[in-house]
């Protein structure tokens, strides 16, 4: 239930994979929208793979700019698993980090883009 200081999830009314399965078309019940490459997913993944246990941790994954989202698997209500063609397979995308990320994309893919460079690393 949603209060004046906690208001309610956004919730996902469409999710689907597009241009050729690069991205993640997600739309919320807040009216945003949000094309999600398949790329940006990937190296942002929630698993404990990409994201280490702690932020110390965090891997930069390099070399995904052609990943594909091979499959979308849902997990209860809350959340998706995404398949990646390259075989990773390990986190839950629940609607909520999906609105964040869709929100916080220009932000988080630029930093990733940053940190490519500085460590010499390439897209792919």
């Amino acid at each position: 239930m949603a209060t004046a200081s906690a208001p309610a999830a956004a919730w996902p009314t469409e999710l689907r994979v597009v241009n050729e399965r690069h991205a993640l078309a997600v739309t919320f019940d807040d009216g945003q929208s949000f094309t999600l490459p398949a790329e940006y997913l990937r190296v942002e993944s929630p698993s404990a793979e990409v994201q280490g246990h702690n932020p110390d941790e965090k891997i930069l994954v390099a070399g995904k700019r052609n990943v594909r989202i091979a499959q979308v698997e849902p997990v209860g209500n809350y959340a998706v698993r995404l398949i990646f063609d390259d075989g990773h397979s390990t986190g839950l995308y629940t609607w909520t980090l999906l609105h964040a990320y869709g929100a916080e994309q220009e932000e988080k893919f630029g930093s990733y883009l940053k940190a490519l460079e500085k460590n010499g690393l390439s897209r792919g």
